[in-house]
């Protein structure tokens, strides 16, 4: 085989679409059986935005970062200088984005608060008929909210092959600071950085490049 340089056909430059998987009355937590089946001929983003148990973040700034931090212990041996052996002894996995539609839903989901905590205000309060956000402290023993979060994007391949990357994690809580902000000459926007845990079969997620027939 005739030596080449590369395929810049594998070099990926676009953004992704968030949602995160809120069903009803549910736990919103992500299992594999909770993925919609893909649909031919149909990006899976469509395929989301037409799922009920999905809601899209919307619009994002610095765009989706995943962050995978393995730690290794060390053995040292006399004969060596340097370590003999590496070994796996703990795994970290951060998703990092900033939300730039600034709605309640999407600073309840960044500060991973509960649902009851965003609800519309009833007759005779100060706020009545409009949306409102409890700024809860919370109680001793609370735990924390996990959601699921599925992201596509472009994936590698050639542009022509309609090849699309997702990424769905199972797990998802934000542990980071978020803050609130009104200025003249920025945007309110959330930045957050969420944590990913593990399931019981040790598996944050999957990520899958999937090639799908463009629709003209």
């Amino acid at each position: 085989m005739a030596y080449t340089r590369g395929s810049s056909a594998n070099i990926i430059v676009g953004a992704a679409a968030l949602f995160t998987y809120e069903p009803t009355g549910g736990a919103t937590q992500l299992t594999e059986a909770d993925l919609p089946d893909v649909v031919e001929d149909e990006t899976y983003k469509d395929t989301l935005q037409n799922d009920s148990d999905f809601r899209n973040v919307g619009y994002t700034m610095n765009g989706l970062e995943i962050v995978f931090q393995p730690d290794f212990g060390e053995v040292q041996v006399d004969q060596l200088l340097d370590v003999a052996k590496l070994y796996k002894q703990g795994m970290q996995v951060n998703l990092n984005t900033a939300f730039a539609e600034s709605t309640l839903e999407n600073l309840l989901f960044a500060i991973a608060g509960k649902d009851e905590d965003l609800a519309t205000a009833g007759v005779g309060e100060f706020a009545e008929g409009n949306p409102v956000m409890e700024m809860s402290a919370g109680d001793i023993g609370d735990v924390p909210v996990e959601r699921g979060l599925v992201a596509v994007g472009p994936g590698s391949g050639a542009a022509d092959a309609g090849i699309e990357r997702i990424y769905a994690a199972f797990r998802a809580l934000s542990i980071e600071n978020v803050t609130v902000s009104a200025r003249r000459d920025e945007p309110t926007m959330f930045e957050v950085s969420f944590r990913l845990l593990p399931n019981d079969s040790a598996s944050y997620g999957k990520i899958v490049d999937r090639t799908i027939s463009l629709v003209s």
